[in-house]
């Protein structure tokens, strides 16, 4: 399927779907509650600022341990382009001077009888609703040999900020003719095509940077989001310097040593010189301690108000949620953190949620000025979220340049929109 609209419009269209457009105040109540929210990405900081103009007179407490947020969209570029790292970073003073509260602190628990968020600093936050969006932690362990100590050694870069520095810092230092060995986890994980863009960047910066090596991709999958789309540019810009290899093709990493710079598979043990080990993934550790993530080690939610479905009166939001068809994305976190703000208005005013439309668009960078994209649209009506048929679409195969320079153009202005839109 082709997509024929203007993904920079998506943000603007959901939030009329929402019926966001002239609705602070109107029939909701003026009472004071005490609004907590958790995590300041995309999620946490898009749900604050949509509740500050929901609910003028409630206490409205963001807790988020660094004054500056760190974006994992386009850090891709940082590593494979150049592009410069504080291009990343965005500051929370806008939000502050809408009236609401910063805490630059590490939520530590969450006591849901008394209904506190307590703080590394000693402070205990009293709340009414309390939103976690806690992004994703890394599943230490899960690949033999890989620990956060390994992980100074052999990176993942999947948080931005220092990890996306010492994964462009090795391989800048990495000899020409030398190997790059890339890992990708089964799903879920935090951004679907995020691994395979990252491999388009850095075959990019080997082809011009080191002619001489080459990066193999070892995938636990033998699919992948936007797979054709990659295929074609990969076969195109990158023959002699990306290999990817599916689970099929003995992809399937179960051991690393950091001590020896070596990844081992079922049938063979690789050895490269830079090796970035993306492990599996499972929700914030807040989460776990708030109670609202069951086995899978993601957070199950009712998909009108995000409330969490092991905990009353705590809402999860963003890459923690259990919330497919819904990918784990920046756009996905934006528009359920404006869903959920909305809920939690409603609820706060004594009104029942409604159920909405939501969507997600994604970009990826297949070479410095082209881009490719997919996006889906879906329903939180009845108990689950779902797409719906028909809306949304891809990029499509074999594409004159112009398009995938246009997307390229867009995923620059859609980056603009929801960054402008989460910090202000």
């Amino acid at each position: 399927m082709t997509s024929r609209f203007n993904r920079r419009t998506l943000i603007k269209g959901a939030a009329i779907s929402l019926g966001l457009v002239g609705l602070p105040s109107v029939g909701l109540s003026q009472a004071k509650p005490n609004i907590v929210i958790v995590g300041g990405g995309f999620g946490g900081a898009s749900a604050a600022r949509l509740l500050r103009q929901l609910m003028p007179s409630a206490s409205i407490t963001l807790v988020e341990e660094n004054a500056k947020y760190t974006a994992c969209p386009f850090s891709n570029l940082v590593i494979g382009l150049g592009r410069p790292l504080d291009a990343q970073a965005f500051s929370y003073t806008g939000l502050e001077s809408s009236g609401i509260t910063l805490a630059y602190d590490r939520a530590l628990d969450v006591d849901v009888t008394n209904k506190t968020v307590s703080l590394a600093s000693g402070v205990t936050l009293p709340f009414d609703r309390l939103i976690l969006s806690p992004g994703v932690d890394m599943r230490w362990g899960a690949i033999e040999g890989y620990s956060q100590d390994a992980a100074e050694l052999l990176p993942h870069a999947w948080k931005a900020g220092p990890q996306t520095r010492l994964l462009r810092e090795q391989l800048q230092a990495m000899p020409d003719g030398d190997t790059v060995i890339m890992t990708v986890p089964p799903a879920p994980y935090r951004c679907p095509p995020g691994p395979y863009e990252r491999a388009s960047m850095i075959a990019h910066y080997l082809k011009t940077q080191k002619p001489n090596s080459k990066l193999i991709v070892l995938d636990a999958k033998d699919s992948f989001s936007k797979m054709t789309l990659f295929q074609e540019a990969w076969a195109e810009h990158y023959p002699d310097h990306l290999e990817w290899r599916g689970a099929i093709d003995d992809g399937r990493v179960s051991r690393v040593d950091a001590a020896t710079n070596t990844v081992s598979t079922d049938f063979e043990t690789l050895q490269a010189t830079v090796i970035n080990v993306i492990p599996p993934q499972k929700t914030g550790e807040i989460a776990d301690r708030a109670g609202v993530s069951d086995a899978t080690g993601w957070c199950p939610i009712d998909p009108i108000s995000f409330e969490s479905r092991l905990q009353s009166d705590i809402h999860v939001i963003g890459d923690a949620t259990i919330a497919a068809p819904m990918p784990k994305s920046a756009f996905s976190a934006n528009l359920q953190a404006k869903v959920c703000a909305v809920a939690v208005a409603r609820l706060l005013s004594d009104l029942p949620p409604q159920p909405t439309v939501l969507a997600n668009t994604c970009y990826s960078y297949t070479t410095p000025d082209e881009a490719i994209s997919i996006a889906g649209v879906y329903t939180n009506e009845g108990s689950s979220l779902s797409s719906i048929a028909g809306a949304g679409g891809v990029s499509p195969l074999g594409a004159d340049k112009s398009i995938r320079a246009a997307e390229a153009a867009q995923a620059v202005h859609w980056f603009e929109t929801i960054t402008s839109e989460a910090f202000g």
